[in-house]
């Protein structure tokens, strides 16, 4: 105002009307007088009213009719210069508002009248324009006529008018409408009492209007009726109306101006009473209309839809909805069907593209839709009007790419000249494509089975920016550029969902924000099916449910139509940046579906981008449907062909990277294209950011990703994140630099991924650990049955998440763990090391990672930690094992010392490895234990021991890689040595354990269970390990054996001292003794086949070759090691209440030992058998006052070792009881050692060794080359037994344990040795040398003979029995014993090592027996049972087998000391026997001596053909001695012995006295072989008895009686054959010997008869002399002889024949 107001301005308007004025005038001077006057006064008024006020404005005002009056007259004058001149001086008044209401009017009437003269029409407008725009004086019906004559002038014939019009119009119709707009801002503090509207009826009645609102209403109502083409009510005077205009004008007010419609109730009225119907009318040929449709099918010609009118309309329904949608909710819903049938596709092209515009223009409003939601979707009988909409666009896009518009088929050539990168494709003349810097650039574009539609850049993103609902003047409908609808629906879609999401979201936010800060957080239950998230309720949980149900609504009602059309558009976009657009469109959706917990649309979405990831048809079932993932869980990756380019969108991508699909048979390669990267990339987005809406999505987004990995060929590194790596098998995987560089970049973002999981809440997080399972669960059943690479992608992001979750790693560890347990079993070997590679990473870590509160003060943790390390010893794939056990390593070398209760665990796992899995295994897992004996026993609980041992031992057990075996002994020894220096401190700690173990038991009521219960618990301990030692005893492995039987026996050398005293109990009963069983069982089932060598080149030595020889040294070692312990510790033994029992069993091993059939170990059975016999009680020294207690000793004492030497001493024992008191560590009370009980435990030793030795000498019933034969040393051994043995059972040693023993030591000379033995036991045969066995038995009768020499009288009746003994091997050196069938030979025959049999040489032994007799005799001749029991004759008996063998003896030496042996003993036996002559007790041995001397001196064993003459003589020298003997000791006495014997003798010394003839010898031998001395002797020792003179007794004359016939008798015989013999030889002269026989016949002849001269006559029986007398006659016929010897002799024997030749007085006469 103030520029119209102020002074200068008040001035210049009075010049300038004055200047008007005269200007009038002039003009008008001429032709118009009136005119001229009413100007020139109309200058005087203006002047006078300038003069009289002061407000010049107000008064012109006042008087402004008069002041107007003079131009509207010029106006009339309808001169155009006149006219224009009045106009603009009018103009001027009213630009200063100096123009009053009645003015106003009276220019108004002029203006029409110059309208309707076509006066200066722009002038007119302009002036009406003026008129209106600058105050409100106009009213009513003059406003009408000003609007009217407005219109009029819109449809002059002039353009420029009517364009002119046209604006003045819209620029009247909204001035109607601003001054509503102020009149109610100028009331709006009055409040008014409404007054009700009635019906209205009556259109007129708008009395409670106010003046503005009600023109303005009647201008409104008037155009509804023109538009409707119905006559106006308040603009009179309208002559024409075009309903384009009236619908832009309509459009125009309710889009500025809906505040007025709002705020005023007539005016609603209006809306739902005129314009929507008015709308629904108008659409009706739109509706109706089907493209393409025969009008003649129709009945009526339908009308055809009008471009102008249709696009106006949808204009206007836009502003209504958009506006009024609150007060026409059903009109509304009328319009949005509308909108959504006019997409149809039979509707016309430029009708769908407006429709879209339209459309568009509602999904920038994302309130809207929410109301939309809200009034229609979620009512219950209402149309679906969202949802509808939504779906509307999605099969008007698919409609695009199926029903392709006219001409848009063919004519576009292929797009993709520059398909391949880098390569310049010709530049199309297509419009679409522009050069670009020399390579020719794709148009954006949508490709979809053939059908290519550009993407054109319609709108800014938000904004509907429509074009064709723009075209106001267009009349006919344009033609639509190729892609545009695509495009505006395109950006329909984005724009919905951009608008959906962020206003939820934020709401979303809000509410959340709300329910955090209040404190009150109850869980609310779900408010749909798939609602999963509980919110907290607050004071705003009400309006919150309605929020989240419209929420829901919204998102169920649109999500099925916008994926099925983004998924179309995704997979035909052909431009990076659509396809950002799409996906992003998608993720959001996912990401909003997931926030509100609607799993179903969540999962399609997501499945939407997972497909789009993927190559098209790549057969991933997860994807395939969409419900699957839902409905069930198990979904696997099969196979099927893989088809390289799919038939839409393909041929448009890039493809940057062929890989391998992963399937169980791969087909080929599959493309990744670079569309399908960027999926993957949103793929990563969606996971990273909105992990925790994902739920069980997770699978679809995870196995996807995996695909991708895998045919990318990204492969797990460290710690579980997928680094580039070539592909393993197939053709390698071929990436383009493009997604090379790309390749890193999503690894990292991988990584990212799982990295993020930490700032998961736990719920996702198991979402994502199951989804990750069942991957790999998949990924397993795959690789089953195949050693392809395996897609490990599932196992490494498992890894991945435990790492980053450790925090909290207990809510995941069990399914993690138990998940990666199950890929440690699988059989393949990369999967099962990836399995591994994880589980142990993760284990590792929990271990190191601080957790609070810490481990040592978690248990709980560090257990369930280390647990999964346990599991995976029930896997037996060694290269898991090897894994392991590294682990294990590891742990040990970082935790060790922190491990407190997991030790047990981590022993658990080294114990578990089994023999068969491998040596690298076993030899790592013996490193860890190797490492815990070292330098953990101190640190872990005492209670752990035990393990370790059980561990270490069964190391021992195992068998692959034998020094692990020897080793694990070692470390045995160690521990136990770490046990003997920390006895106390485990003792305590172990106590204090089992109080606490035994409380719990108690308060369980069970009885508390361990091994080796009733000893104390560090005894225990000290049994577990002696236990599993004595395992070890029993390995099948010999080195073994003996490594562990060395250590057992040490260590309970060495400690067990420790032990308390009743636990020796079980050490002996269920540590050695069960030892010693299964050492005996296995040694007598082993194996006897020669083993040929112990692997690789080692060589065995023969005494090892077999399984049964190893185990014989064992057995050897073992007998002796608990030999060793029993004699060591007797003293602790003893006191046990059952000793004389562990005895027995003791006893009965070494028995069974000892008949085993193996030499080596009966041997050693003997060797402890004497160990054990030289146990001397221990005697106390305080016991004994009287000696000062020089070494206080507390080990028990052997005194002595039994030797044949030292037998009388061999044992200290004294009386006094006090003396032998056993003595237990000092400190007890001494034990006393009961005598009987001793004696029992030595007869107990008695009759084992009685049976060891019957048994062992005992021969074979069968003979063939395996039988066993006991070896010699064997029985030495067992022989020098029995002196020591003795000693303790004399007293009561019987004539039955007598012949007992006599049966042993016969049986054991019997024994043959084996032919390779032989050279070293046997002296080369020539020697006479005694072997030690045979020492050995002798020894045994001498400590007898000694013992029963001194003993009592019963005992000297032994003396019999042990001549019998002797007597026996006296005959075995002329018939060496038989041992049973089996054949022996001559040890000169044998050959060496065979399994032959050797006699041994018994002569030397039964030489030595003799002299032991001869010896013992001649102690024992006179002994009453000597007497008895004949043993003069049974020594005569066996002396006269070598006697009558003597040449035949096997040696020369055994027959001449018989001999001897013969003299000696008859020497003292003889007068024994003339003692006892009456008492008939030596009547049997008579005939034997008798026989005896027949069959020495006459054997029929012929003298070797090599003996010397001086041998000859030295034996005939015996023979004479033993003719001697009977001359001397027998004939003397012949009155005390029997006649026959007499009567043998004599008949034997003839025998003897007589040449026997010999043809062997030569000449020059003859006088020595014949035994002449022998001869002479014997003749002599006749002739002596013949003429004894002294005859004392008749007996004496009966010897010479029988000595002389004898004598006569062989002289005649001798004569008788010589003479034959002679006669027969004729001139040959006879042999030397019997001349020299006749020669000394003849002599004895001689002598004969010189004697019985001599004799006196009484002696000489008549009988005698007529045998002398016989022989005369023969003598004479000697003479003839030739040999001048004989002669000499014959005359000498002659001779005495003359005292025969005195006859007698009586008999004279008849000779």
């Amino acid at each position: 105002m103030s520029g119209t107001s102020s002074p200068e301005a008040v001035k210049k308007l009075l010049e300038n009307m004055q200047g008007d004025l005269r200007g009038l005038s002039l003009e008008c001077r001429k032709k118009f007088p009136p005119v001229k006057e009413a100007a020139e006064s109309g200058i005087i008024k203006v002047k006078t009213i300038a003069a009289r006020n002061t407000d010049i404005l107000a008064a012109l005002k006042e008087n402004s009719s008069e002041v107007v009056q003079p131009f509207l007259m010029g106006c009339g004058t309808k001169e155009p210069k006149i006219t224009q001149l009045c106009l603009a001086a009018i103009q001027r008044l009213m630009s200063h508002e100096v123009v009053s209401e009645a003015a106003a009017g009276n220019i108004i009437n002029m203006l029409w009248q110059l309208m309707e003269n076509s006066l200066e029409e722009l002038k007119l407008l302009q002036t009406v324009l003026v008129l209106l725009t600058t105050n409100t004086v106009v009213h009513d019906e003059a406003l009408s006529k000003a609007i009217v004559l407005c219109f009029r002038l819109h449809f002059t014939k002039d353009n420029i008018t009517n364009n002119t019009a046209a604006a003045t119009v819209r620029q009247v119709v909204t001035v109607v409408f601003e001054r509503v707009v102020a009149e109610d801002e100028r009331y709006k503090d009055i409040i008014e009492q409404p007054v009700a509207v009635q019906g209205n009826s009556n259109r007129r009645s708008v009395s409670t209007l106010k003046p503005c609102a009600k023109d303005a209403y009647m201008l409104f109502q008037d155009l509804c009726q023109l538009v409707n083409a119905d006559a106006p009510y308040w603009l009179v005077g309208m002559t024409e109306m075009t309903r384009t205009f009236g619908l832009e004008l309509l459009e125009s007010v309710l889009n500025d101006f809906p505040q007025v419609f709002l705020q005023h109730q007539e005016f609603s009225f209006l809306l739902k009473e005129r314009v929507c119907p008015l709308v629904i009318k108008l659409f009706s040929p739109n509706i109706k209309f089907r493209q393409g449709s025969s009008t003649s099918s129709s009945p009526a010609p339908v009308e055809k839809p009008y471009f102008p009118i249709c696009m106006r309309l949808l204009r206007v329904v836009s502003v209504l909805i958009k506006q009024f949608y609150s007060l026409l909710v059903t009109e509304c819903e009328i319009f949005l069907s509308l909108l959504v049938k006019f997409l149809d596709a039979d509707k016309p092209q430029w009708l769908r593209a407006v429709a879209v515009e339209s459309i568009h223009r509602l999904c920038v409003q994302p309130q809207l839709l929410r109301s939309f939601c809200q009034s229609y979707d979620m009512k219950q009988h209402s149309t679906k009007v969202f949802r509808d909409i939504v779906n509307a666009l999605g099969s008007f896009i698919q409609s695009l790419f199926l029903v392709p518009s006219a001409g848009n088929t063919s004519v576009t050539p292929n797009q993709t000249g520059s398909n391949a990168s880098g390569s310049t494709g010709s530049a199309q003349t297509n419009p679409g494509v522009l050069g670009m810097g020399g390579g020719a650039t794709v148009l954006p574009a949508f490709e979809y089975r053939g059908t290519w539609i550009p993407i054109l850049n319609v709108t800014v993103q938000g904004s509907a920016k429509a074009t064709y609902l723009e075209m106001l003047d267009k009349v006919e409908p344009p033609t639509i550029p190729e892609g545009y609808a695509m495009s505006v629906a395109f950006h329909c879609l984005l724009d919905l969902v951009r608008g959906i999401t962020t206003m939820i979201e934020g709401e979303l936010g809000e509410a959340e924000t709300v329910s955090q800060s209040t404190t009150e957080t109850t869980s609310l239950p779900a408010l749909s099916s798939e609602h999963q998230d509980s919110q907290s309720i607050s004071d705003q949980s009400d309006k919150e449910l309605v929020s989240r149900a419209v929420w829901e609504e919204m998102v169920n009602a649109c999500w099925c139509g916008l994926l099925a059309a983004l998924s179309l558009l995704l997979d035909a976009s052909t431009d990076e940046a659509a396809t950002e657009n799409i996906l992003k469109a998608e993720l959001t959706m996912a990401a909003l579906c997931g926030r509100l917990g609607l799993v179903t649309s969540r999962d399609a979405f997501i499945t939407a981008i997972c497909k789009g990831s993927l190559p098209p048809h790549y057969a991933l079932t997860v994807l395939n449907s969409t419900t699957a993932a839902l409905s069930s869980k198990s979904y696997s990756i099969q196979g099927q062909n893989v088809q390289m380019i799919s038939p839409s969108s393909e041929s448009h991508q890039q493809v940057v990277a062929v890989g391998q699909p992963l399937a169980l048979q791969p087909q080929g390669t599959v493309m990744l294209t670079s569309k399908n990267i960027q999926c993957m990339r949103t793929l990563l987005n969606l996971a990273h950011c909105h992990g925790a809406v994902l739920g069980t999505s997770w699978q679809l987004v995870l196995a996807t990703l995996q695909h991708l990995v895998w045919i990318l060929g990204l492969k797990p590194g460290v710690g579980g994140a997928l680094k580039p790596g070539r592909a393993v098998e197939g053709p390698s995987t071929v990436l383009t630099t493009a997604v090379m560089t790309d390749l890193p970049v999503i690894s990292n973002i991988l990584s990212r991924l799982f990295e993020s999981s930490q700032y998961l809440d736990d719920v996702s997080l198991h979402h994502l650990i199951n989804a990750l399972c069942s991957l790999s669960l998949e990924a397993m059943d795959m690789a089953y049955g195949n050693n392809k690479e395996p897609s490990l992608f599932a196992v490494a992001k498992l890894l991945e998440t435990g790492l980053v979750n450790m925090h909290r790693i207990e809510i995941l560890w069990r399914p993690l763990t138990g998940h990666l347990l199950e890929v440690c079993q699988h059989p393949n070997s990369r999967m099962r090391e990836w399995g591994a590679e994880a589980l142990t990473s993760l284990i590792k870590a929990g271990l190191t990672f601080s957790h609070d509160p810490p481990l040592s003060q978690n248990q709980r943790l560090q257990l369930l930690l280390l647990n999964p390390l346990k599991e995976l010893s029930n896997i037996s794939h060694p290269d898991i094992r090897i894994k392991q056990l590294e682990c294990v390593l590891q742990i040990l070398q970082s935790q060790g010392d922190s491990l407190g209760p997991g030790w047990p665990l981590v022993l658990g796992v080294m114990g578990a490895i089994r023999s068969d899995q491998g040596e690298s295994l076993i030899r790592t897992a013996f490193q860890c234990l190797q490492l815990v004996v070292t330098d953990f026993l101190p640190t872990m609980p005492c209670t752990c021991l035990q393990i370790v041992v059980e561990v270490a031992g069964s190391f021992g057990l195992h068998n692959q890689e034998l020094n692990i075996s020897l080793t694990s002994i070692g470390l045995l020894w160690n521990i136990s040595d770490y046990f003997f220096q920390r006895g106390e401190i485990i003792e305590k700690e172990l106590n204090k354990e089992e109080a606490v173990l035994q409380k719990q038991a108690e308060e369980k009521g069970v009885v508390l269970n361990r091994p080796f219960h009733p000893a104390p618990p560090f005894d225990c301990l000290w049994l577990c390990l002696y236990a599993k030692l004595g395992e070890l005893c029993v390995d099948p492995r010999p080195a073994v054996r003996k490594s562990a039987g060395q250590t057992l026996f040490s260590t309970i050398g060495a400690h067990g001292t420790l032990l308390q005293h009743s636990t020796w109990h079980t050490v002996i009963w269920k540590v050695l003794f069960h030892l010693l069983d299964r050492v005996r069982e296995s040694s007598t089932t082993a194996d006897k086949e020669k083993i040929e060598s112990g692997g690789g080149n080692i060589l065995i030595h023969h005494s090892r070759d077999t399984a049964e020889k190893q185990w014989a040294e064992t057995w050897v070692l073992t007998l002796a090691g608990v030999a060793r312990i029993f004699n060591t510790r007797r003293y602790l033994l003893q006191p046990l209440g059952d000793f004389s029992q562990a005895w027995d069993v003791l006893l009965d091993h070494i028995q069974s030992a000892a008949l085993s059939k193996n030499n080596e170990v009966s041997l050693a059975a003997l060797k402890s058998f004497q160990e054990i016999l030289q146990i001397v009680s221990p005697v106390r020294d305080s016991e004994k006052p009287d000696t000062p207690p020089a070494i206080n000793v507390s080990v028990p004492v052997v005194v002595g070792a039994t030797t044949a030497t030292s037998l009388g001493r061999s044992f200290m024992r004294t009386d006094s009881i006090g003396e032998r008191m056993g003595r237990y560590n000092g400190a007890e009370l001494p034990v006393v050692t009961d005598e009987i009980e001793d004696l029992n435990l030595w007869w107990a030793a008695w009759n084992s060794w009685y049976r060891i030795g019957s048994e062992s000498t005992k021969p074979p019933i069968t003979c063939d080359k395996l039988t066993f034969i006991p070896s010699q040393p064997f029985l030495t051994a067992l022989i020098q037994i029995f002196p020591a043995l003795y000693q303790h059972i004399k007293t009561g040693f019987s004539m039955d344990d007598l012949q007992k023993l006599g049966i042993i030591l016969h049986g054991a000379v019997s024994v043959p040795i084996s032919s390779d033995a032989s050279p070293f036991i046997l002296p080369s045969y020539t020697e006479a040398v005694l072997t030690s066995l045979q020492e050995a038995v002798l020894t045994a009768l001498d400590v007898l003979q000694k013992a029963i020499c001194v003993g009592s009288e019963n005992m000297q009746i032994m003396y019999p029995a042990i001549f019998d003994q002797l007597l026996a091997f006296v005959e075995f050196s002329c018939k060496p014993p038989q041992y049973g069938q089996l054949e022996t030979k001559h040890i000169a025959n044998a050959k060496y090592n065979q399994a032959e049999w050797v006699a041994l040489n018994y002569v030397p032994f039964a030489e030595r027996s003799l002299e032991v007799v001869v010896d013992l005799y001649q102690k024992t001749a006179c002994h009453k049972a000597v007497v008895n029991e004949k043993v003069l004759q049974n020594i005569i008996k066996t002396l006269r087998i070598p006697l009558s063998l003597k040449y035949s003896c096997p040696s020369e030496s055994t027959w001449k000391l018989a001999v001897s042996s013969l003299l000696k003993v008859l020497s003292i036996g003889l007068p024994v026997a003339r003692q006892h002559a009456s008492s008939g007790k030596f009547d049997s041995m008579w005939p034997e001596l008798a026989n005896t001397f027949e069959d020495f001196l006459f054997t029929k064993s012929a003298p070797p053909d090599n003996l010397s003459i001086q041998e000859f003589q030295k034996n005939e020298s015996i023979d004479v001695e033993v003719v001697q003997l009977i001359s001397t000791e027998i004939l003397p006495y012949a009155n005390f012995i029997p006649k026959e014997f007499v009567g043998q003798i004599m008949t034997m010394l003839n025998k003897g006295s007589i040449h026997s003839q010999s043809s062997s010898f030569t000449e020059a031998e003859i006088d020595i072989r014949l035994r002449e001395e022998f001869s002479k002797v014997c003749f002599e020792t006749l002739l002596q008895f013949s003429f004894s003179n002294k005859v004392t007794t008749p007996q004496e004359g009966y010897i010479s009686r029988m000595a002389l016939s004898v004598l006569l008798k062989r002289s005649q015989d001798v004569l008788h054959r010589y003479i034959e013999d002679e006669r027969l030889s004729g001139k040959c002269p006879l042999p030397r010997q019997q001349v020299t026989e006749i020669i000394f016949v003849l002599k004895a002849v001689s002598t004969l008869i010189d004697s019985l001269k001599k004799t006196q006559p009484e002696n000489v029986d008549a009988n005698t002399w007529a045998q002398v007398i016989a022989l005369y006659p023969t003598l004479v016929e000697c003479i003839t002889c030739s040999s001048s010897e004989v002669c000499s002799a014959l005359k000498e024997a002659l001779v005495p024949f003359k005292d025969f030749m005195h006859p007698p007085a009586s008999k004279v006469t008849f000779l």
